[in-house]
């Protein structure tokens, strides 16, 4: 029986998956302890029967639907590498447009920036490490999602960030902000898509809010401006039809000059304004 690499990835199918034979060679070379390119330079090299054996324990767990991210314990996000748990969402590619649209509005002098709910850490560790003038906080209702963003932050070595538990804006006290940025929950209760995919296993506090998914941005609208600096600005990832929504949100509120700024699929994903207190 032929064990190589490239007989072994050969015979792997992952029907569920919308690219098996990426999964594949990821999971392998995670297994392997190399990067994907060492696959392809040393396709004959042989694996070991406990090679073989955790590659096809995970394989069978990517077969019932488990995300590569929680499999690999790893996902990139911007320029970093992020440690990935089932206590947070998966940093997803989307959300870089909403660190992009952050970093054309935000000052070029220092500044406190807020992260809410923010989960690894993705968004606030990606301003950091871009805006080394800017002081970060990122806060999350969830000890395990707290715990994992400081992990981030001390494996990147960024000490203009920092993280603790709240419940949005409930331990932040007097704190005021330059800018807030948030990613959060936004999928419609009765949302068919979450029982698909990968969204199955992420945690359901992360991606639902009431019956039309904006129970938790019309928190944050209502509440940030007690925490923002004058012409400070808020920023909100939402869902590609909630748009309209948000931006009336942030209008019946006082924001000013609010927008949304499409993503690379044309959506509008993110939305804002500015606060003049």
């Amino acid at each position: 029986m032929n064990r190589n690499i490239a007989a072994v990835l050969a015979q792997v199918e992952l029907p569920g998956s919308d690219s098996p034979r990426l999964d594949a060679e990821l999971l392998l070379a995670h297994v392997l302890g190399k990067s994907r390119s060492y696959l392809f330079t040393w396709p004959q090299k042989e694996l070991s029967e406990p090679e073989i054996e955790c590659f096809s324990a995970l394989l069978a767990r990517r077969q019932r639907g488990e995300p590569v991210a929680y499999l690999l314990g790893e996902q990139g996000f911007w320029t970093l590498d992020l440690q990935v748990s089932s206590d947070t969402l998966i940093p997803r590619p989307d959300t870089e447009r909403l660190v992009e649209v952050a970093l054309e509005l935000g000052p070029l002098q220092p500044a406190q920036v807020l992260d809410l709910g923010t989960g690894t850490g993705a968004i606030a560790l990606a301003l950091a490490s871009e805006r080394p003038q800017w002081q970060l906080t990122g806060c999350d209702r969830m000890p395990g999602a707290v715990a994992l963003a400081e992990q981030n932050r001390a494996r990147l070595a960024l000490s203009n960030a920092r993280f603790l538990q709240s419940d949005w804006f409930a331990a932040l006290n007097s704190d005021r902000f330059d800018l807030i940025v948030s990613n959060p929950p936004y999928i419609a209760a009765d949302d068919p898509h979450l029982a698909e995919g990968d969204v199955r296993f992420e945690p359901a506090s992360a991606l639902v809010s009431g019956a039309d998914g904006l129970d938790d941005i019309r928190l944050i609208v209502a509440s940030a401006p007690t925490h923002m600096n004058d012409a400070g600005w808020l920023l909100l990832e939402h869902g590609w039809q909630q748009a309209e929504a948000v931006r009336g949100l942030l209008e019946q509120r006082g924001f000013h000059a609010v927008q949304s700024w499409q993503d690379l699929g044309g959506h509008q994903r993110v939305s804002g304004g500015q606060w003049h207190g």
